[in-house]
C-alpha cells in the first residue's frame, strides 16, 4: 500500500499585491528544512493566490455593496434566502455569495476569487520548474459547501499537473466487475486532504502532498474536467 504524506509549511505572514508567491513557497521550505521532490503536489490557498493577483476590493459593510460584489462575481444568483446568494460564478463555480471572502483581510475590503485559478496554477507550476528544475503539480484551493450536507470542505478551483478527474471506466473492480460510470475527483479528494493542516487561522497558506500514485499526474483543468456541464446537470 502507498503512503501519502500531508506536509504544512510555515506561516508567511501578510501576502500583498503582486508578492511573488513562488518565492514565498520557497522560503517557508526553506525554513522547514525541506526541498520539493519530483511529483510533489504543492497546495496553494485562493486567498493568497487573489491577494497576490489584486483581487481584493473596497467593502463599506452594507448589505447593497455586498450584492453588488455578488452581482458583479456571478453569472447568475440560483437562489436567494436572507442574505445568502447560491450564485454560479463567471468560472462556472456554484457557491455561497460568489466565493467573496470577508474573513483574514483588512477592514473594509473583500477578497475575490482569482481570475482565472488554472492559469494561476499553470503559472506557478512552470515558475517552481524555471527556478528548480523538477516536474510538481500545482492544486489552489478553496472552501465550497455542499448540496445536501452540512459544513464545508476546500475543493480545488485551479489545477495544474495533476489530472482533475481519474476515469476507472472500463477497469475492473476487485471482483472483477467492469466499472461504467466511475470517475473520481482527485483534485477535490486533495483538496480536501490538504484543508486537515491548513489551519485557518494559522496563516498557512502552502501545503505539500507526497506520495501520490503516478497515474494521478498529467494535463488537465478544473474548468475542462471537474465543472459539470448545465446539460449534465439534473437540478439547473
Amino acid at each position: 500500500m502507498r503512503e501519502v504524506r500531508l506536509i504544512p509549511l510555515p506561516a508567511i505572514g501578510v501576502v500583498g499585491e503582486d508578492d511573488d508567491l513562488v518565492d514565498l513557497l520557497l522560503g517557508s521550505l526553506e525554513v522547514a528544512g525541506l526541498r520539493l521532490e519530483h511529483r510533489d503536489l504543492v497546495i496553494v490557498t485562493s486567498k493568497v493566490v487573489s491577494k497576490s493577483e489584486g483581487r481584493v476590493v473596497s467593502f463599506d459593510g452594507s448589505e447593497r455593496n455586498k450584492d453588488e460584489l455578488i452581482e458583479r462575481e456571478s453569472r447568475r444568483v440560483l437562489r436567494r434566502r436572507g442574505p445568502l446568494r447560491i450564485t454560479e460564478t463567471h468560472h462556472g463555480f456554484v457557491n455561497a455569495n460568489a466565493g467573496i471572502d470577508l474573513s483574514n483581510t483588512a477592514e473594509g475590503t473583500a477578497v475575490l476569487l482569482p481570475k482565472d485559478p488554472d492559469r494561476s496554477a499553470r503559472r506557478i507550476r512552470a515558475d517552481i520548474r524555471r527556478r528548480r528544475g523538477i516536474e510538481v503539480a500545482v492544486i489552489v484551493t478553496d472552501t465550497f459547501g455542499r448540496v445536501w450536507r452540512n459544513g464545508v470542505t476546500d475543493v480545488a478551483i485551479g489545477s495544474a499537473g495533476l489530472k482533475p478527474v481519474l476515469d476507472l471506466r472500463g477497469t475492473s473492480d476487485a471482483t472483477g466487475r467492469t466499472l461504467e460510470v466511475t470517475e473520481v475527483a482527485i483534485a477535490d479528494e486533495v483538496a480536501g486532504a490538504a484543508n486537515l493542516v491548513l489551519g485557518k487561522a494559522e496563516g498557512t497558506p502552502f501545503a505539500v502532498i507526497r506520495g501520490l500514485d503516478d497515474s494521478y499526474f498529467g494535463e488537465g483543468s478544473v474548468s475542462e474536467d471537474l465543472i459539470r456541464p448545465p446539460s449534465g446537470d439534473l437540478f439547473r
